[in-house]
């Protein structure tokens, strides 16, 4: 269920949709004054290892993108992860079409190294899950990671994902997870 909520950022006041919430997130639409914010995101070399090799023109396309969707859908689509107590981006976090297979969602996401090991993983993985099956047309979802980023299968696995065999997308070998919707 999506909600609006007020927010006071740099002196000026916004009316966000929030996607979910958790003990400790606020998922929410990212706005377009926050594009600087998500591109440092994307500065860390230790979590850039985990990620598919975007260039800085790329990434600001994926925020174009994510912004022009938010009229769209309120299922699919690319949130910002913040913290509830201090507002802090935790990160990034999305739902999209499975290789664009009807029914199939993947789930995908990026933390900030400070929030690793903490939980705030499993706790946005879980919600997210829940979020795409309260969609009545997900029937699956899907989450894969490089095989080295055995932090992030664990994070799967605790959100309920199994997992299956490892594919190649780009060239790239990836550990394959899915759920199937309990209903």
């Amino acid at each position: 269920m999506t909600a609006y909520r007020l927010f006071k950022i740099n002196n000026y006041f916004y009316l966000m949709n929030i996607i979910l919430q958790t003990p400790r997130l606020i998922i929410r639409e990212f706005l377009p004054e926050e594009e600087q914010l998500f591109l440092d995101h994307f500065t860390d070399e230790e979590m850039l290892l985990y990620l598919p090799k975007r260039s800085r023109d790329e990434r600001i396309n994926i925020f174009h993108k994510a912004l022009a969707n938010y009229a769209n859908s309120k299922t699919l689509g690319t949130w910002g992860m913040f913290h509830k107590i201090n507002g802090d981006l935790v990160g990034s976090c999305l739902l999209r079409l499975y290789n664009d297979l009807p029914g199939k969602v993947e789930v995908g996401y990026s933390i900030e190294r400070k929030y690793w090991g903490v939980g705030i993983g499993t706790e946005m993985a879980i919600a997210m899950v829940g979020h795409a099956f309260a969609d009545a047309g997900t029937t699956e979802v899907i989450g894969v990671t490089v095989p080295a980023n055995i932090a992030s299968q664990r994070v799967l696995e605790k959100a309920g994902l199994v997992r299956g065999d490892n594919f190649k997308r780009d060239d790239v070998e990836l550990a394959y997870f899915r759920i199937t919707s309990p209903l």
